[in-house]
């Protein structure tokens, strides 16, 4: 039996004291502890393991470049997987995104992102421009530059005396709203959010605006209407603002496309963030990609003063190759848009069982729903209950992973990810289904919630 109380002392630290089983192996979308219990991966980590664990054509392709090369740096050497990695993502890219740039994570991605912009505004002779307007709630990186970025007061505060934050506009949590709107109507309203922040800080001053096109984790899944993103696009070409998509999770066919950015074509971004499943958790790689004419730009005024030391590894750009080929071949973004509206009509199926459901959102297979006392007013539970973290343990002691966030200034609202790797069967939902009833009506018990039926 895999006891953590048993385990030495562990040297390595993370957020809390808190430990879990010692993992043994993962293949398709399960994990083993060394126990042998087995857990159904729900989450994909955290939104990573977008082709499943252990595929064998991605070790394979690893292996074969450890027999090459583990490591180049980029001033000394090009290399194949880096090149062909490059031009393979560039031709999945929006038009004209057609300069990659390779980093570790995406924390990283989101860093280079901004660090781009602002070398562009510089190149053109603008040097006034240096704030990037992002939303609340948003996450965009743990690194004081994207920190400052993220809209989730919890994770800023500690840090704000060390970094320049950033104006934030509100996400189009249109599920709140109580109002006569349509979509259509409120998506513009939302978007017009953008417009009076940038005349407030004064459009000579403001460089771009950084959006997750489907929200992440600080969210909820959160899918916005059809013509906020379009409407965006013409506001950051009025006052002449970049936009930046940051599709560290929704890339790589979480969403039923390729990118997030495929849903809303209208609403192409200058330069892009990408990590998490691009590589899908087989190595350390994120990208940035951007338009052109922004990098000819930066190059032709003296270079781009930014760089780490794993960009363009050649291992890990050739598990993303590897990643990427599979995604190709298994036609995964199509199965994830399939399996994606299987997981919504259950996840619906289960509000049915459980008032305290109160919303259902997301898109193909990055999907969530939120806890609430009541479902008209969407009031959070009580955050004494401690919902989030309390639901999250009950599912893995059943065997089930999913992740999970508060919406709502990061002090309550509790939303649970669920978001298995693309490779997910239909039979495979039902049993992540079950599961996750049997956790909601143990979580209905322990805390007094009610239960239909």
């Amino acid at each position: 039996m895999d006891s953590t109380a048993d385990r030495p002392k562990s040297h390595l630290f993370y957020q809390t004291r808190q430990r879990r089983p010692l993992l043994d192996r993962a293949e398709g979308i399960y994990m083993w502890d060394a126990s042998g219990k087995r857990y159904l991966d729900g989450s994909s980590g955290a939104m990573v393991v977008n082709i499943g664990h252990g595929n064998p054509n991605v070790l394979a392709a690893m292996r074969a470049q450890m027999d090459k090369a583990t490591f180049g740096y980029r001033l000394h050497f090009e290399t194949e997987a880096a090149e062909e990695l490059a031009r393979r993502t560039a031709l999945r890219m929006p038009a004209g995104l057609d300069r990659i740039f390779f980093v570790s994570g995406g924390s990283e991605a989101v860093e280079s992102c901004i660090k781009l912009a602002r070398q562009y505004a510089l190149a053109m002779g603008q040097e006034q421009r240096w704030k990037v307007i992002s939303r609340t709630p948003s996450y965009h990186g743990s690194t004081l530059g994207a920190l400052a970025l993220t809209g989730t007061a919890t994770m800023t505060q500690p840090f704000a005396p060390m970094m320049q934050e950033m104006p934030k506009i509100p996400a189009p949590t249109c599920y709140l709203d109580r109002d006569n709107y349509s979509d259509e109507e409120r998506g513009l309203r939302y978007a017009e959010h953008l417009r009076e922040e940038i005349l407030r800080q004064g459009p000579e001053s403001v460089l771009a605006f950084i959006v997750e096109p489907v929200g992440g984790a600080s969210t909820g899944a959160l899918v916005p209407p059809d013509s906020y993103l379009p409407r965006i696009r013409e506001i950051c070409d009025e006052f002449g603002i970049l936009l930046i998509y940051d599709e560290v999770m929704t890339g790589a066919g979480r969403t039923g496309r390729f990118l997030g950015a495929d849903h809303w074509p209208a609403a192409r971004p200058d330069i892009m963030a990408l990590s998490k499943g691009f590589a899908a958790g087989y190595a350390p790689l994120g990208a940035m990609a951007a338009d052109g004419r922004i990098v000819e730009a930066v190059l032709d005024a003296g270079g781009f003063i930014h760089g780490y030391t794993y960009a363009g590894n050649p291992l890990a750009c050739a598990a993303g190759l590897a990643v990427l080929d599979e995604l190709e071949r298994l036609d995964l973004p199509a199965n994830a848009a399939r399996r994606g509206e299987s997981l919504r009509a259950a996840l619906h199926g289960l509000m049915d069982r459980f008032p305290f459901i109160g919303d259902v959102r997301g898109l193909g297979l990055l999907q969530a729903f939120e806890l609430v006392s009541d479902r008209e007013t969407m009031e959070p539970l009580p955050r004494e209950l401690n919902a989030h973290a309390r639901l999250v343990d009950i599912a893995f002691d059943k065997g089930l992973i999913i992740y999970s966030r508060r919406t709502r200034g990061g002090h309550k609202g509790d939303h649970f990810m669920v978001c298995p790797p693309l490779i997910v069967e239909e039979a495979q939902i039902d049993e992540l289904i079950g599961l996750l009833g049997d956790s909601l009506e143990a979580l209905a018990r322990e805390a007094g919630l009610p239960v239909s039926g």
